[in-house]
C-alpha cells in the first residue's frame, strides 16, 4: 500500500472501527493492579499456574516506572476476572491498550491474540492498540478466569504502557452467520498447491484476521502470502446460498474454497509490474458464492492468495465471515 505511511494507516483503521458496525460497551475495568514477573516461562499462560509470589504492578504504566528500572526482555502479566453469566449471549472483547513492544495474550490458557514478533525475528508493535475477541467457549461464567499476557520489550519503556484496559461487550450491527474472524494459518511465498483442502499446514504461522500482517512478524514484507482456515458448515445450510465477506485486503487477492477458485479482486500476474491493483486495497470484498461452493455437514477450507505491492499488507479490516444470501440482501435493502 503506497497510499499512507503504515502507522498512519493503522490509526485510520482504529478510528473507523465503529463506522464499520462495531460498538463497544465497557463491563469490567481492568486497569489497576496486575500480577507481574520478569523472565519467560510458557507455563505462566496456564490457568492453574501459581503466581502468589509475583510483584503487583499498576496497569497501564511502564514497568520501569514501578521499580524495574532499565529492564529489557521478557515479562508476564496475569489477572483474574469473574464474568457474570448475564453475558453468556454477548460477544466479549479484551482491550489491553498499547504494549511495548510485543505480546501474546492468553485467556484460560488459550492464546486469543498477539501483536508483533518475538526474537529471533523481532518486530515491534508498540504503536498498535490491542483488542482481542474472546471465544465464548473459553469463558467460565460466574467463576475466576485468568488473563495472561506475555510481553517482550527490546529497549526503553516496556509493558502495558497506556490506553484503555478492560473487558467490553462488542455489538455488531450485522454479524455473519458463520464468523471467520480470529486465528488463520499464514505463510509467505506463493504456491498454488496451498489452495488444496487436504494440504497439511501444521507448520504454518498463526495470524489474527483482520489485521495487517506486518503487526505479526518481522519487517515490512511485500509480495505474495497465503491465508488458510477450516470452518464447519451445518447440514441445515443445504440448498442455501451465501455471501463471503473478507473485509478489505491490501492489495489484490484470489479466494479458494475446498481447492476451487471462487472469487478474486485485481489481477495477479507473474510479473509484479503487470499486477492490476486499481485501488483494490480500499475495496470491500463481498463475494457471492454458488450453492455448490460450500459442502454442508462437514469441514470446509478457505484459502486466500494475497499480493501486496508495498506498505501494510493482508486482510486488514472489516467483517470476516459468511452471510446467508437472503439475510445479506435484506440488510442492504434496508440500508
Amino acid at each position: 500500500m503506497r497510499k499512507l505511511p503504515y502507522i498512519l494507516a493503522c490509526m485510520l483503521i482504529s478510528l473507523s472501527t465503529s463506522a464499520m458496525g462495531n460498538k463497544y460497551e465497557k463491563i469490567i475495568d481492568l486497569s489497576g493492579k496486575w500480577s507481574f514477573m520478569i523472565g519467560d516461562d510458557m507455563q505462566r499462560a496456564l490457568t492453574e499456574y501459581k503466581d502468589t509470589d509475583w510483584e503487583q504492578l499498576m496497569v497501564p504504566s511502564t514497568w520501569e516506572n514501578q521499580g524495574f528500572h532499565g529492564y529489557d526482555g521478557y515479562a508476564w502479566y496475569r489477572k483474574k476476572v469473574v464474568i457474570s453469566s448475564n453475558y453468556k449471549d454477548a460477544s466479549l472483547t479484551l482491550f489491553l491498550g498499547y504494549i511495548d513492544d510485543v505480546d501474546e495474550t492468553y485467556f484460560n490458557g488459550v492464546r486469543i491474540g498477539r501483536k508483533g514478533s518475538f526474537p529471533p525475528n523481532f518486530s515491534t508493535a508498540y504503536s498498535t492498540e490491542r483488542r482481542y475477541n474472546i471465544p465464548p467457549e473459553l469463558i467460565r461464567y460466574d467463576k475466576a478466569n485468568v488473563i495472561a499476557v506475555r510481553v517482550y520489550d527490546s529497549m526503553m519503556d516496556g509493558g502495558i504502557i497506556n490506553g484503555t484496559v478492560g473487558l467490553y461487550t462488542r455489538h455488531r450491527d450485522f454479524a455473519p452467520d458463520i464468523d471467520l474472524e480470529g486465528e488463520w494459518k499464514f505463510k509467505t511465498g506463493d504456491n498454488l498447491a496451498w489452495a488444496e483442502s487436504k494440504l497439511v499446514d501444521d507448520d504454518w504461522e498463526s495470524i489474527p484476521v483482520p489485521g495487517y500482517w506486518e503487526d505479526n512478524f518481522a519487517g515490512d514484507y511485500d509480495g505474495f502470502a497465503w491465508y488458510r482456515k477450516d470452518f464447519t458448515v451445518a447440514k441445515q445450510a443445504a440448498g442455501k446460498r451465501y455471501v463471503l465477506s473478507l473485509g478489505k485486503i491490501d492489495d489484490i487477492d484470489e479466494v479458494y474454497i475446498n481447492g476451487k477458485c471462487v472469487a478474486s479482486t485485481g489481477k495477479i500476474n507473474s510479473r509484479s509490474y503487470q499486477m492490476q491493483m486499481d485501488g483494490s486495497y480500499n475495496k470491500e470484498r463481498y463475494y457471492y458464492l454458488n450453492e455448490e461452493d460450500l459442502i454442508p455437514g462437514r469441514v470446509n477450507t478457505i484459502a486466500v492468495r494475497v499480493y501486496d505491492g508495498g506498505g501494510g499488507g493482508g486482510i486488514y479490516s472489516g467483517s470476516i465471515g459468511l452471510y446467508e444470501l437472503k439475510r445479506f440482501v435484506s440488510h442492504w435493502r434496508k440500508k
